[in-house]
Formats: C-alpha cells, sequence, structure tokens
C-alpha cells in the first residue's frame, strides 16, 4: 500500500441525536481488502469540549494521541491523556474519550482486525439513527 496523507482522508462528522456533548470527524486509513489484510486504522478528532461517546469494540484497539488533551473514561476509572500518549483498549471494554483541552483531540486508532464495529451505549448517531457504526466492510 502507497503512503497515505491524514490529510486526504476522506472523512465525516458525526453528531449525536441523544447526548448535547457527542461529536467526532473520523476516516478510514485502511481495513481488511482495502490496504490491509489483518488490521484496520481511522484517524478521528473531537473538539474541544466534546466527547466520543461510551462504546465497546469488537477487535483490541490501539491509540495513539497525535494532538491535544483530554480524559479517557474507562469502567476501571478515568485517566488524562495528552500528544504522545498510547493507550490500548480490550475488546469489549467499555470506553469514551472527552476533549478537555482547547484544541481538537486528534487520535489514530488501530485495530487488531480486518474489520471492525463500535456498539454505543447510548449515543444515537445523525443522520441515519446509528447505534452501531464500523470499517466500511463492517
Amino acid at each position: 500500500m502507497d503512503p497515505i496523507n491524514l490529510a486526504d482522508i476522506e472523512s465525516s462528522g458525526l453528531t449525536s441525536g441523544t447526548s448535547d456533548d457527542a461529536a467526532w470527524t473520523g476516516g478510514f486509513f485502511a481495513y481488511g481488502g482495502n490496504g490491509a489484510e489483518r488490521s484496520t486504522v481511522i484517524s478521528f478528532s473531537i473538539p474541544p469540549g466534546k466527547r466520543l461517546g461510551r462504546h465497546t469494540d469488537t477487535a483490541e484497539e490501539t491509540q495513539f494521541i497525535l494532538g491535544g488533551s483530554g480524559v479517557l473514561m474507562r469502567d476501571s476509572g478515568d485517566q488524562p491523556i495528552k500528544a504522545g500518549d498510547v493507550v490500548v483498549l480490550a475488546v469489549g471494554e467499555a470506553h469514551d474519550l472527552h476533549n478537555t483541552g482547547a484544541e481538537d483531540l486528534q487520535v489514530i486508532g488501530f485495530f487488531a482486525g480486518p474489520k471492525v464495529q463500535q456498539h454505543w451505549t447510548k449515543e444515537v448517531w445523525e443522520p441515519g439513527d446509528l447505534k452501531v457504526t464500523g470499517s466500511p466492510n463492517s
């Protein structure tokens, strides 16, 4: 696969129809059958004051925090995060990210599987009343 620049990723913005503080923009670099065979890679950003939304993933996720700062919220407790941090989230581990900084919280998520779905606990994403999102091949 040829290099893909972050600026060239086709992304979509999602806004929750059930929570005023959940919104993010994201797009996939690669996934099974499209640039990768055994993994999935997504770039996403969360605006200041917003959060990603509590959810579980169907594949292990490693998040690399590119920019910004915030709080990783897990059932085991909240943890501050900042640019340069790496976090590993187990399959099925409920989590959320809250941007507490003044700039976008920018993240690259690496999933240990060729496709992935996010199952949202509370959020329903517009447009389309989505309760499950995922890679284009899921």
